[in-house]
């Protein structure tokens, strides 16, 4: 699954990678991003809106649901595109969530040791995500995840499903809707690209947020 990241990557860099304009605007470095939050993603906000980087809650609920619908904040890769609750934003409303890395616990004897997982080159990771208009009106998202890959496996089972450079133009294409050519065109990032160590167990506790959170726990 994907429960908790890190965004600490400058806005104007972030905005490079994607080829948007320049807004005069910071974001904060977040090192213990938690559902339930306000989060950065990339989307359309309507088929012709242009693309945005803004905000959206972090918890996905579509807006025909009822006040006690789930409120997930993953969708998983085999049932997004089937799912009656999931299928209508993967076809319309989706999006790209930035992050430097996530976090990931690894069961040990006698508890679980938290890993932070991210690129080797440290470049920003494209998480991919759906979204829709939730009853209250704000827009919600989920990050979709797969099957763990990689050095990924060691950690959990799953992973949330991180997009390659080619693969995020057609991934926000509102004009692509079609289940098999999304397959065809979306790839995931290769999973010997990324790394892993082991992390604080300060991460627990969403009220944790500070730069130390990323660094290799002491041995």
């Amino acid at each position: 699954m994907c429960g908790r990241f890190a965004l600490y990557s400058p806005y104007p860099s972030l905005c490079k990678a994607l080829r948007l304009p320049l807004e005069p605007r910071e974001l904060a470095p977040r090192y213990n991003v938690a559902p339930g939050t306000w989060i950065t993603v990339v989307r359309h906000p309507s088929d012709e809106a242009p693309l945005v980087m803004d905000e959206v809650w972090w918890g996905f609920r579509p807006h025909w649901a009822r006040a006690t619908a789930p409120e997930p904040i993953n969708a998983t890769v085999e049932k997004v595109a089937s799912s009656n609750y999931f299928r209508g934003a993967f076809a319309h409303h989706r999006c790209l969530v930035p992050a430097d890395g996530w976090y990931e616990w690894q069961p040990l004897d006698g508890g679980k040791q938290p890993h932070f997982l991210c690129r080797q080159d440290r470049e920003p990771l494209w998480l991919a995500g759906i979204w829709s208009e939730r009853p209250d009106g704000r827009p919600g998202c989920a990050i979709l995840t797969e099957p763990a890959r990689g050095v990924a496996r060691a950690i959990h089972p799953r992973m949330p499903l991180v997009l390659d450079a080619e693969s995020l133009a057609p991934w926000l294409d509102p004009r692509l809707t079609d289940r098999e050519t999304l397959r065809r065109v979306v790839h995931h990032l290769d999973p010997e690209r990324l790394t892993h160590w082991p992390v604080s167990p300060r991460v627990n506790r969403p009220t944790q947020d500070d730069a130390a959170l990323v660094s290799p726990a002491a041995s």
